[in-house]
Parts: C-alpha cells; sequence; structure tokens
C-alpha cells in the first residue's frame, strides 16, 4: 500500500466524522505489517470531554478485532491546510499498540497540500508503555 493509499483511507474515514460542535473532521487510517488497514474517525459528544480522536476509535477497532502490535505507519488527516499531528492522548493510545509489536511507526501528518512524516518515538519521546510496567 502506498502512502497516498493510505492518505485516501484516511480522508474516506474523516468523510463518516461525527464532528456537529468543531466542524473538525479527522480521519486515521493504520497499516499493518500484514499488509491491513482500519481507519477511524472522530466521535463528538455533546459533554464535550467524552469525545473520542479518530486515532483512537482506529485503536480501538483493531485491538476490539485482536490485533495486538504489527503497527507499521499511521496516516492522520484534517480540514486545515497546515498538517496535523495526534494530540497527546492519542500518541499514547498509539504508543501502547507500537510498543505491544516492537515497531516505531511512522505517522503522516497530512494538510491540503503538504505530508509531514514522523516517527511515532519523535512526537512522543521516552514513551510510557507496557515495558514500563515490567
Amino acid at each position: 500500500m502506498t502512502d497516498a493509499d493510505l492518505i485516501d483511507a484516511a480522508r474516506g474515514a474523516a468523510a463518516h466524522s461525527y464532528s456537529p460542535y468543531s466542524q473538525f473532521a479527522v480521519g486515521a487510517a493504520l497499516l499493518f505489517a500484514d499488509g491491513s488497514v482500519v481507519t477511524g474517525t472522530n466521535i463528538e459528544n455533546a459533554s464535550y470531554g467524552l469525545a473520542l480522536c479518530a486515532e483512537t476509535v482506529a485503536v480501538s477497532k483493531a485491538m476490539a478485532d485482536g490485533v495486538r502490535g504489527g503497527l507499521v505507519k499511521v496516516a492522520v488527516t484534517g480540514p486545515t491546510d497546515d498538517p496535523i499531528t495526534p494530540c497527546g492522548r492519542c500518541r499514547q493510545v498509539l504508543n501502547e499498540l507500537a510498543q505491544l509489536g516492537g515497531t516505531d511507526p511512522q505517522i503522516l501528518c497530512v494538510g491540503a497540500s503538504e505530508v509531514r512524516r514522523v516517527t511515532l518515538s519523535t512526537l512522543l519521546p521516552d514513551a510510557f508503555g507496557p515495558a514500563s510496567l515490567s
């Protein structure tokens, strides 16, 4: 799967966003070592603190299907010209899944005309994860 394909999957997920309060539709697509892709979109709630980010939804879907590791790449898209990055909570959620498989996935932070590529460890240095508890 190409980066463009993964970005298209994230944009497709964003089309299903439930974001009536912010109007900020976000999509995420997770690529795994076996070639599978899991997508998620943000889901807002009238009680703002209960909103779910696209990356968290995608990780939850993957883990609910029994996926434990193998995360190699993530694309995150939003409605802005500038590339967006996962929020702090999402970085931690992505890190949990990545550490289960011993990976440091590339994160594609996508804007309207620019894609910024960074590793998860760059976005979340010295991360706390499963290995921290042993």
